[in-house]
């Protein structure tokens, strides 16, 4: 069986993404070098990577599309979300078509995320 162990998350502050993603998931995560530091997601490890300051020479450019993270408690991910440098955030948590209650974003870097009551995930 496959699994997703690890996704690459661009970002170009490595300490401001960890400050950033740390206040979110309400872990410490871990720095792994100069310019990945790693949180546990579940099973899968979200991975900031600021390419620059891994000494690559190629700049960070955001996700094209959402990442999703499943949370026990969405109203206190979205207040504290209206309190860190989002580059936007929805006005309000939404229920969906589809039967999630959830709030989209995009982060300082400008990746794309999306924060869905656990309890009413759709998997399709």
């Amino acid at each position: 069986m496959v699994s997703l162990f690890r996704v690459i998350l661009p970002v170009t502050d490595i300490d401001r993404a960890a400050h950033f993603y740390a206040a979110i998931l309400v872990t410490p995560g871990k720095r792994v070098s100069p310019g990945r530091h790693y949180f546990h997601c579940g099973t899968t490890i979200l991975a900031c990577y600021d390419p620059r300051a891994d000494g690559d020479n190629f700049d960070a450019v955001p996700n094209p599309d959402h990442f999703y993270f499943a949370v026990p408690d969405l109203e206190t991910v979205f207040e504290k979300m209206k309190q860190l440098p989002c580059r936007q955030l929805d006005p309000a948590i939404k229920n969906r078509p589809w039967g999630e209650r959830s709030f989209y974003a995009k982060d300082p870097f400008g990746n794309p995320i999306c924060f869905v009551d656990e309890k009413t995930i759709f998997m399709g």
